[in-house]
């Protein structure tokens, strides 16, 4: 399989695109301003608020909304650490926690209480554990979405090339994308040597790396973690005590791994910046990353944009006639399956298991692919079958195997319904690229212009009562008086109840729904004007 990862650099965003045999598998996206790149920067908080209710506070780090902090993002040690995964902490535990949904280790927490079902009580109450005014040292686990602010953590780790570095807790891991027991122990064994009271996790990049690099990387890491808390002790909260990566270098710590091809980039100081990277990280991978010159765009040339533009679409056809239709809120992503054109070739419960398997794929790709995360309820064609209800199941828990995003998924009910989550720690794809529709303020429909006539001879029969004998003037958009031409009968059966005449006009730049009433020239009932 030929895997490249793209980077279209410029002063104001950075595009990163990973490529599986031409196809974008993943997209992220950076731009210049607050609110973006926060993931994994490292702040010097002050907390501004408790919150026993909810088992949390309200931390200020600096931004123009206060982050929050859960009660289980507080708690430390092993002990707690282990109590919070909800087993013990054993060997090869953390292997689910070494990579993300975008392949950067995450601070080491658990999942918000998005699903209150799945949260444990905590072992001590947080007013317990914090302070108004109380300054502390916070990761950011979560970007701001939406119209929530950050989410922070107090257990802190660095992510490096090959290893992550855990502060609050001393537990080695590897990587479960590590299969090979042998190589397994010997990184293990290493870091077992170096470990300090303190955690590593070996990534799925330190595979075949030698003694030396696992030890260099895991020395820096440390004397990184000792220049943060000096830091720290020295800065006034709220203050950024240490910045992650810019969005070029943590993709290639985080993407640009052994199964990646080559890397191209169409920025020059961008390249040379790269390169400066590799040679300490990875020397082995300089060659393969080149600066791509072409007159077209990068994008372009590698049809990126084509498959961007499709990734907006809510619905997504399959090959075989069916589709699926992706509709998000806030909290909740619905995933609908249907037969569209696809007719079968023997019975409907064969055609129906066909179209819910090759969805299953889709809908895969399509969750990495627009990074959605949260909530998920895919609505699958019912099958009466139980058999073909488990196959479409164990087919969708098999291929989430490769999704780096921590996912949880329920098996299918009768309805054919199944529910999962997947973590969530920026915003997806649709959010980063649109915004709400200012005319229907992002509802996706707006009021017939029937409606909007009918609610408007309503609104006519008001005002008639607050300008008595006065004539009316209603100015619509032009749809709108379209729609009341044709309905001439209408208006007239209202100027006769109103005893009065009312006169339409039309402005092109008024909303659809939008129309006002004003009192016009006094004039006999019957004699309306359109203008």
């Amino acid at each position: 399989m030929s895997t490249e990862l793209l980077i279209n650099y410029r002063p104001y965003e950075t595009r990163i695109a990973l490529m599986e045999n031409g196809i974008l598998v993943e997209f992220q996206l950076e731009r210049a301003g607050k609110g973006s790149g926060l993931l994994g920067n490292i702040y010097l908080g002050k907390v501004i608020r408790v919150l026993p209710g909810l088992q949390a506070a309200f931390v200020d780090i600096g931004l123009d909304k206060a982050a929050f902090l859960y009660v289980d993002d507080v708690c430390g040690g092993e002990k707690e650490f282990s109590r919070l995964m909800g087993r013990q902490v054993v060997e090869d535990n953390g292997d689910e926690l070494a990579e993300d949904e975008d392949g950067s280790p995450g601070p080491i927490h658990p999942e918000p209480p998005e699903d209150q079902t799945l949260q444990k009580p905590p072992s001590q109450p947080i007013e317990s554990l914090l302070t108004e005014g109380q300054e502390l040292l916070v990761q950011v686990s979560k970007e701001p979405i939406g119209q929530k602010g950050a989410r922070v953590t107090t257990h802190v780790s660095l992510p490096g090339r090959r290893l992550v570095f855990m502060s609050k807790v001393g537990h080695i891991g590897v990587s479960r994308r590590i299969e090979d027991e042998d190589e397994r122990k010997r990184l293990r064994d290493i870091l077992e040597a170096l470990s300090c009271g303190q955690g590593f996790i070996a990534r799925t990049a330190a595979e075949g790396a030698t003694d030396y690099e696992i030890k260099a990387e895991a020395s820096f890491l440390i004397q990184l973690w000792q220049k943060i808390l000096s830091d720290s002790s020295e800065a006034k909260a709220p203050a950024l005590v240490h910045q992650e990566l810019t969005a070029t270098l943590k993709a290639v710590r985080d993407l640009f791994t052994d199964q990646v091809n080559r890397l191209v980039i169409d920025d020059s100081e961008q390249l040379a910046k790269i390169k400066k990277f590799l040679t300490s990280f990875s020397p082995e991978q300089a060659p393969d990353v080149s600066l791509y010159e072409g007159s077209v765009p990068l994008f372009d040339a590698y049809n990126v944009e084509t498959d961007l533009a499709r990734a907006l679409n809510k619905k997504v056809w399959l090959k075989s006639g069916g589709y699926v239709v992706i509709d998000s809120t806030e909290a909740l992503t619905v995933i609908d399956v249907n037969t569209g054109r696809y007719v079968g070739r023997h019975n409907l419960e064969e055609t129906i298991l066909k179209t819910n398997l090759e969805a299953v794929r889709e809908i895969a790709y399509q969750l990495r692919l627009r990074n959605i995360g949260g909530l998920i309820v895919i609505d699958f064609i019912d099958m009466e079958k139980e058999f073909n209800r488990e196959r479409v199941f164990q087919a969708l828990k098999e291929v989430l195997r490769y999704d780096k995003g921590k996912t949880k998924i329920l098996p299918m009910s009768e309805l054919g319904l199944i529910e999962m989550t997947r973590k969530r720690t920026r915003e997806n794809i649709d959010r980063l690229l649109r915004g709400p529709c200012f005319y229907c303020q992002g509802q996706g429909f707006l009021l017939s212009p029937a409606s909007v006539c009918h609610q408007a001879f309503r609104e006519l029969e008001v005002a008639a009562c607050d300008y008595p004998q006065q004539a009316l003037t209603l100015t619509v958009h032009p749809s709108t008086k379209d729609l009341i031409l044709d309905e001439g009968t209408a208006l007239e059966d209202l100027e006769k109840r109103l005893g009065r005449s009312i006169t339409i006009k039309s402005d092109e730049n008024m909303h659809t729904e939008a129309y006002t009433i004003e009192p016009g020239v006094d004039a006999p009932s019957g004699n309306h004007k359109m203008r």
